[in-house]
């Protein structure tokens, strides 16, 4: 029988998910890995393993143009006392960002609330959308997140209530919900968990983001409810990124070079990556979620077989996700990578 990977084995200690409190305030907390010296004898395998498996987000056109809409919702929002605030929709295919970008907006403006009103505040909200998700199930991911105690005899409205108070004594303005295209309104309980969506948009005096895969094609824009999600929700198209024209070239070429210049391994030539640049766009087809697991995977091969260095042909062996392989152009070749 094989035994299951531990955590032990793998060599790191389990981490609260960003959809409770606790979890996402050591992520908007958390310091990233130091980068020394690739030849610093006290940095051990295991924290240089580390280091490149968490390789610090680049800030992209992308992100900047979301932090801009959404800075100025909140302005447009701040002083609405009835009826829904406007929000912003994130949308686009798979592994282009769209997550990436949104805890990263909440982080950015959490880190700036702290500066501005320290205190017991918890000025952002990030949940995931279940499956199959009921109303009552919706919230009390709202409650989970908060560390609210849920109990089989409160039911949805009861819930609903404690949270929405809580909310607003706690101050929070900004309300990410991730993964809305699992929301399926053209079932009972998926309209049902739309409308409770919409209740809460009233009843908490915050701004709402939600991100989804292709909202655009999804039953949640349909029909009235659809009508009322429309009118009040911008939508900003996270498209993976082209590689035609110059500039486009350019916003790519500077992403692999960010990248590259965190790589901290002993042997790799600076300018590798950048040379490969439309080779990596090829592979990823332009999606920033692929990009990153290319590299630091290939980081991580070149480390723990002690090539400390990133080639071509390294990269052409790692295995990316389905939705990247499937769009790759010029298709792969397979290869296999001979034991060592």
């Amino acid at each position: 029988m094989v035994n299951p990977i531990s955590n032990e084995a793998i060599g790191f200690a389990p981490l609260a998910p960003p959809t409770v409190w606790q979890g996402w305030d050591a992520f908007v907390h958390r310091a990233p890995a130091p980068a020394r010296d690739a030849a610093d004898p006290a940095w051990s395998q295991a924290e240089r393993e580390d280091y490149h498996s968490e390789l610090a987000v680049m800030r992209t056109p992308a992100m900047d143009s979301v932090f801009t809409a959404v800075r100025r919702l909140l302005l447009v929002n701040r002083r609405q006392q009835a009826g829904a605030r406007r929000g912003l929709i994130i949308s686009g295919p798979a592994t282009t960002g769209k997550t990436t970008t949104m805890m990263a907006l909440g982080r950015s403006f959490q880190l700036a609330d702290a500066r501005q009103r320290p205190g017991q505040r918890r000025p952002v909200l990030f949940i995931s959308v279940p499956p199959a998700a009921t109303p009552k199930m919706l919230v009390s991911e709202f409650a989970r997140f908060l560390g609210m105690p849920i109990t089989d005899r409160l039911n949805q409205t009861q819930i609903t209530s404690a949270v929405c108070d809580l909310l607003c004594e706690l101050g929070t303005q900004l309300v990410l919900i991730d993964d809305v295209h699992l929301l399926d309104t053209q079932r009972r309980t998926g309209a049902e968990t739309s409308d409770q969506l919409k209740y809460l948009g009233e009843r908490i005096p915050a701004t709402f983001v939600y991100s989804a895969i292709d909202i655009e094609t999804s039953s949640l824009l349909s029909g009235v409810r659809g009508a009322q999600i429309a009118g009040r929700f911008k939508i900003f198209r996270h498209r993976p990124l082209a590689y035609a024209t110059e500039q486009d070239r350019a916003i790519w070429d500077d992403l692999v070079r960010a990248m590259e210049d965190l790589l901290r391994l002993r042997a790799h030539r600076p300018g590798t990556l950048l040379r490969h640049a439309a080779y990596l766009h090829a592979r990823t087809a332009g999606r920033i979620g692929s990009l990153s697991h290319l590299i630091r995977e290939a980081a991580r091969i070149a480390l723990t077989e002690g090539t400390e260095r990133i080639t071509k042909q390294l990269l052409g062996e790692v295995e990316l996700d389905a939705a990247a392989e499937a769009q790759a152009r010029p298709a792969r070749p397979r290869r296999t990578r001979s034991s060592r």
